[in-house]
């Protein structure tokens, strides 16, 4: 087939879909063009970026006829960041695009053709992350600077009031910025990997208002450390007096690589972890540990999986990829006993602190590889599960927990997922012994691309 448009060259075209991280669909001659930043039933003035043999990549250089969900988008940045790449449509109409990608997974991929529920949404989306990860670096001028990285670029877009982030996230980074100006300390360069400061990792307890400032740096030894935190200290109470700065951490990371924090964390300030509160429940967080940045939409999210679950007080209950043991210690309340597994030590150790905290005894935290450690749980301690939680990462199940799963065939199986491709793709392998009863979005990223599910599976 001869690619019927070219690079570098505009078209006008209409909007016929959108695709599975919300960019609008085009076609010309059969020929698929994606363009971000457009709307379904939009008519558009686009330039080709790209061309392969199968599709193209565009930009949008006019709206000739905009959708009726379309809004002025009132961040100035976000088009730059790709951090909130739907917030051209109205919130209904991202909810709505949340429920059509899980509906045309489920359409495409299983036998039994279930019907998505509508997508649960905020009252208030916005603000709602309690959890930031600033870059430090240099602007074009040699300032050292903080923002987000511009989208798939590690140049840095200086931050101007993140829609989605806490605005005291954004405070304690600038702070942070403002002592390295001042105090004359170098920024981490890539090209290099000279400089000492890479990342502010901000974590907040919403309900506890306790705050986590962790400093990511290239060296084991910083200058002026005591009065950095003095610095952060003493200002940040004068900027927030009604949130409580808990903690400082230095986290030392050392190698050339994307992964933000490095393996060792040092406390400059307080005792290492901060706290928050999920439904009844406290749970502590330390610096290394996975919590949901959106704690407002995770009760929501857990509620439904209990709900889904409907433990019995005979029940056992497993928690693969339990993190800090949350939905594990939500489902201990109505099991007879539970079993949380997680390859993070540090995460387990945390959930193992958080099961004391809230006087849970019927729960037990295993530090593992889940495929590995499911395997022994069912062979080696003959441990029989009525209900299995699983809360696995972008990838999915691995294929050795699917086939453990349908061998001890639990009664309930509940799948909470962040991605629905790879959910519906292992729903597939579990369709045949279990009957979907139901799948639930949550909108755990208001204004971005990602959808949270519960699904619900019952054995046939």
């Amino acid at each position: 087939m001869e690619i019927p448009v070219k690079k570098n060259e505009t078209y006008m075209v209409d909007i016929i879909d959108q695709g599975y991280e919300g960019e609008g669909i085009a076609k010309i001659e059969g020929y698929t063009i994606f363009i971000p930043g457009v709307i379904k039933e939009e008519k558009c003035k686009i330039l080709i970026l790209k061309t392969t043999k199968s599709h193209a990549f565009g930009k949008v250089l006019e709206i000739i006829k905009p959708s009726k969900d379309r809004v002025e988008a009132e961040c100035s940045t976000y088009q730059k960041c790709g951090g909130c790449s739907l917030r051209h449509m109205n919130y209904e109409a991202t909810l709505n695009l949340k429920r059509e990608i899980v509906q045309n997974l489920v359409d495409k991929t299983l036998e039994n053709k279930i019907e998505v529920k509508p997508t649960i949404g905020m009252k208030e989306p916005y603000h709602y992350r309690n959890k930031a990860q600033y870059p430090i670096g240099y602007d074009k001028q040699g300032n050292i600077t903080t923002g987000v990285f511009a989208n798939r670029t590690h140049d840095i877009i200086p931050m101007q009031e993140c829609k989605i982030q806490h605005p005291v996230s954004e405070s304690m980074a600038k702070l942070v910025v403002r002592f390295l100006q001042e105090n004359k300390i170098s920024a981490y360069e890539e090209e290099t990997s000279q400089g000492i400061f890479r990342h502010v990792v901000i974590k907040i307890g919403k309900k506890t208002k306790e705050v986590m400032c962790v400093c990511v740096v290239n060296q084991k030894e910083i200058p002026k450390e005591r009065e950095l935190a003095d610095y952060l200290l003493q200002n940040f109470a004068k900027e927030y007096p009604e949130y409580e700065l808990k903690t400082i951490v230095k986290n030392i990371n050392t190698k050339n690589t994307n992964v933000i924090l490095g393996n060792e964390n040092i406390v400059l300030y307080g005792e290492g972890y901060i706290y928050d509160k999920l439904g009844d429940y406290t749970f502590k967080i330390s610096p290394m540990s996975f919590y949901q940045v959106n704690p407002i939409q995770t009760e929501i999210l857990y509620n439904e999986a209990i709900k889904g679950a409907n433990i019995q007080k005979e029940d056992i209950v497993l928690d693969l990829y339990c993190g800090i043991g949350t939905i594990g210690i939500y489902a201990s309340t109505f099991a007879k006993q539970v079993y949380g597994i997680e390859i993070i030590e540090q995460a387990i150790e945390d959930a193992k602190e958080n099961a004391k905290e809230n006087h849970i005894e019927n729960i037990e935290f295993i530090c593992g590889d889940v495929e590995q450690a499911l395997s022994e749980l069912l062979d080696s301690k003959k441990v029989q599960p009525n209900v299995i939680l699983v809360d696995p990462p972008r990838r999915g199940l691995d294929n050795t927990t699917i086939q453990n799963i349908l061998k001890v065939q639990p009664q309930k199986v509940v799948y909470i997922s962040c991605n629905p491709a790879t959910m519906v793709r292992d729903l597939k392998q579990l369709e045949e012994k279990y009957e979907i009863k139901g799948i639930q979005p949550v909108d755990m990223f208001p204004f971005t691309s990602h959808v949270e599910c519960v699904c619900v599976l019952n054995r046939r």
